[in-house]
């Protein structure tokens, strides 16, 4: 391989470092709401279970 291909010049190495924090802060980002999401879905049915059995 030539090694001008390998050079990295500080705007491309600042922007692929952008990319990749923003690709993991995106990621972390994504599986918070999707627990809350799934949490929120799950309390409600032990919300309503816990009524039902109340006025029972």
């Amino acid at each position: 391989m030539m090694p001008f291909f390998l050079y990295i010049d500080p705007s491309s190495g600042s922007m692929l470092f952008q990319a990749i924090i923003a690709s993991v802060l995106g990621g972390l980002m994504f599986f918070k709401q999707l627990k809350f999401k799934l949490t929120h879905i799950f309390s409600k049915k032990e919300e309503q279970a816990e009524k039902e059995n109340v006025a029972n």
